[in-house]
C-alpha cells in the first residue's frame, strides 16, 4: 500500500468544465467544482479556466475546502516561438504556482498539435519532428526546467499527449534520453499511453525514477475503436466518451499502482478524465474514482 504521508490524491477540474470545449460544463461554477472535489474525498486539484487568477483569492477558496494545487498545464511553443517569449510566459505561470503552493508545472509542446483541431482526425496526422526540432525542444525544456527549480522551487514535468509531437513510446524515450533529469521529468498519463497502443506498465517501469506526477485516466476501448473507424478528432472522441475515471473504463490499474508503489513514487496521483458533464455527473464520477483508487491503493 502507498504511504499516505508521501502520496496524495487529486482530481482535475476538466471533469466539471472542459478548457478546450467550454460548452461542456459551462453551467458548473468554480465554487461547485472545488466543493465537490473536497466532498468526494480528494486532497488537491489542478488549475482550470474558471479558477481565480489572483493567487490569494484562489488559495483562500482552496484552503476553506482543504485542497491544494498539485500542478498546472503549460502550453509550450518552443518550436514556433522565440525562447524569450516562452520563458516570459513560463516564469509568469511559475510565479503563480509558487504563490499557491504548487510544486509541479506540467508542460506539453503545442506547436503543430492537432489535439485541439475539431476537424482533424487524431490518428495519422500528428507532426513528426526533424533533428533540428528535437534539439530545439529538448534544449529548451532543459532551460525551462532549470529556471523552474532554481528560481521557483518547482519541478518541470512533461505531459506526453495524443496529437502532439511527443505521443508515442519512441518519442517519449527520445525525450527522456535527451533531457537532463535534474531539470526535466515525466508526467505519466495512463490514458494517453493506452489510447495510442502503448503499454502504460512498460513505460511506468522504464521511467519510475523520473515520474514526478501521475494522471490517472481510464479509457473506453469501444469508443477508441470508433474514433479510429470514423477518423474522429481528439475532441470529438472526448465528447463521445473515450475517457472516463479509473474503475469505469477498460483499463485495470492494478499493475501500474504496483509499479509506482514498489518504485517508491512520491507525489500526486491525479484523476484527469475529461467527459461531458451532462452525461457523466462530475460528483458521481469523482466519488466512483475515489472509491476505486482507495480500494486498489489503500489511500
Amino acid at each position: 500500500m502507498f504511504d499516505k504521508s508521501k502520496v496524495k490524491l487529486g482530481i482535475a477540474p476538466i471533469g466539471w468544465t472542459n478548457d478546450d470545449m467550454p460548452d461542456l460544463g459551462s453551467e458548473n461554477t468554480f465554487e461547485q467544482c472545488v466543493s465537490e472535489m473536497a466532498l468526494a474525498g480528494f486532497q488537491g486539484c489542478e488549475v482550470g479556466n474558471k479558477y481565480p487568477k489572483d493567487p490569494v483569492v484562489l488559495k483562500k477558496a482552496l484552503d476553506l475546502r482543504g485542497l491544494q494545487i498539485a500542478n498546472q498545464w503549460f502550453s509550450c511553443f518552443l518550436l514556433t516561438k522565440p525562447f524569450e517569449e516562452v520563458e516570459k510566459e513560463f516564469r509568469a505561470q511559475c510565479a503563480f504556482l509558487k504563490a499557491v503552493g504548487s510544486k509541479r508545472i506540467g508542460a506539453s509542446e503545442q506547436s503543430y498539435s492537432v489535439q485541439g483541431q475539431l476537424n482533424t482526425p487524431i490518428f495519422g496526422h500528428k507532426h513528426i519532428m526533424n533533428e533540428d526540432e528535437w534539439h530545439t525542444l529538448t534544449t529548451g525544456l532543459n532551460k525551462l526546467g532549470k529556471i523552474a527549480i532554481d528560481d521557483y522551487g518547482i519541478t518541470l514535468v512533461y505531459h506526453h499527449h495524443l496529437g502532439t509531437v511527443v505521443q508515442t513510446a519512441e518519442e517519449t524515450d527520445r525525450l527522456m534520453d535527451e533531457t537532463d533529469p535534474k531539470y526535466m521529468n515525466l508526467l505519466f498519463d495512463t490514458g494517453h499511453f493506452y489510447y495510442c497502443g502503448v503499454d502504460p506498465v512498460m513505460m511506468c517501469k522504464k521511467y519510475i525514477n523520473r515520474i514526478k506526477h501521475v494522471h490517472l485516466k481510464d479509457v473506453r476501448t469501444k469508443m477508441v475503436e470508433e474514433v479510429k473507424a470514423k477518423d474522429m478528432s481528439f475532441l470529438d472522441g472526448v465528447r463521445a466518451g473515450t475517457f472516463t475515471v479509473p474503475g469505469d473504463g477498460d483499463y485495470d490499474f492494478t499493475d501500474v499502482f504496483k509499479v509506482l508503489e514498489e518504485g517508491g513514487y512520491e507525489g500526486w496521483l491525479l484523476v484527469e478524465a475529461e467527459q461531458d458533464p451532462a452525461k457523466a455527473n462530475p460528483l458521481e464520477y469523482a466519488i466512483k474514482a475515489r472509491k476505486y483508487i482507495g480500494e486498489k491503493t489503500g489511500l
